[in-house]
């Protein structure tokens, strides 16, 4: 047995014996999606994973410590955004970047402070990314309401009131820019919405269908067949907790 191996096996040891061990993989992923969807809710879950005590110890300076992690953490943040659309040049320079400011951080709250700037930079840069340069500011409102309300019933006549513009225009301006109806892009998020609470969640398959405001389980399942070509049960069952490597 090699020396890491060794190693492996007595840490594992004393992580059961203390009740201790390290954030769940989907956990991990999650945050990592967040960011790349330019979802809001990637700051406050990488923040609080970031900030947690199941980060895992790759130093024994504390200092150090935080720094690596942080490191882990961009290199993360950067593949990810690659892989929603980000330039990887723009992506890389921002990552170096981050970087070189974290090995001048003095103490662990800066470099804390420094990983929340650096998470919602990337989310923001990615929310941008999916909008810039395509949308007219109602459109963007309009997609900023969907977004906000999946999980209820949204009606066109409430959406466009929302953006100030007559449901009939709406429909043919969001179709115009868009491509797709509203209601199309409606079941289109949910179904991505969807997809991430089958990989990440422990939730059921009527919770999940109860949560995103589908008229009936039956619905929830022949929408999500009609976009993934799997009922929800086989898409857990193929996806749940999928590692990195094996994408």
């Amino acid at each position: 047995m090699s020396v890491i191996s060794k190693k492996m096996v007595y840490t594992q040891f004393l992580q059961r014996e203390n009740f201790t061990h390290h954030h769940r993989y989907d956990e991990e992923m999650l945050q990592y999606d967040y960011i790349k969807d330019g979802d809001v809710r990637g700051i406050e879950l990488a923040v609080s994973l970031f900030s947690s005590d199941l980060t895992g110890k790759l130093s024994d300076d504390p200092l150090r410590n935080t720094q690596y992690l942080f490191i882990c953490s961009m290199t993360l943040v950067t593949r990810f955004a690659i892989e929603g659309g980000m330039e990887p040049e723009a992506a890389y320079t921002a990552s170096d970047l981050y970087i070189q400011n974290a090995d001048k951080c003095k103490n662990i709250a800066d470099v804390t402070s420094l990983h929340r700037e650096m998470v919602t930079w990337f989310t923001t840069q990615m929310s941008n990314l999916k909008k810039q340069d395509i949308y007219s500011k109602p459109i963007i409102h309009c997609l900023d309401y969907i977004y906000d309300h999946l999980h209820s019933i949204i009606r066109v006549d409430e959406l466009a009131d929302a953006v100030g513009l007559n449901p009939s225009y709406l429909s043919t301006l969001f179709k115009k820019e868009v491509g797709t109806s509203v209601s199309e892009y409606i079941r289109l998020k949910r179904v991505e919405a969807c997809k991430n609470m089958l990989k990440y969640s422990d939730y059921s398959l009527t919770e999940i269908s109860e949560y995103l405001a589908f008229s009936s389980y039956s619905h929830f399942v022949f929408i999500f067949r009609r976009y993934t070509q799997y009922t929800p049960g086989e898409f857990r069952k193929r996806f749940f907790r999928k590692t990195v490597l094996a994408e």
